[in-house]
């Protein structure tokens, strides 16, 4: 499947937390090291997502935020 977002990064799942409705999930990834990805409980199901599955990061985003301390 061909997409447009351009920031795709693969790795392994390394930790899936749910709650009611949301869900963590933590992918290993070479840069920046690990991205955690909050979706919903059901699209973790509807997916299949497992610790140790293979998974690819795609950052598709219409807002950045900067700061500074």
């Amino acid at each position: 499947m061909e997409i447009s977002a351009r920031n795709k990064m693969n790795g392994k799942i390394t930790d899936i937390k749910t709650g009611g409705v949301m869900a963590s999930v933590k992918i290993q990834v070479e840069e920046p090291g690990e991205i955690t990805a909050l979706i919903t409980k059901e699209s973790i199901e509807k997916l299949g997502l497992k610790e140790g599955d293979d998974a690819t990061a795609i950052i598709k985003s219409t807002e950045i935020i900067v700061g500074k301390e």
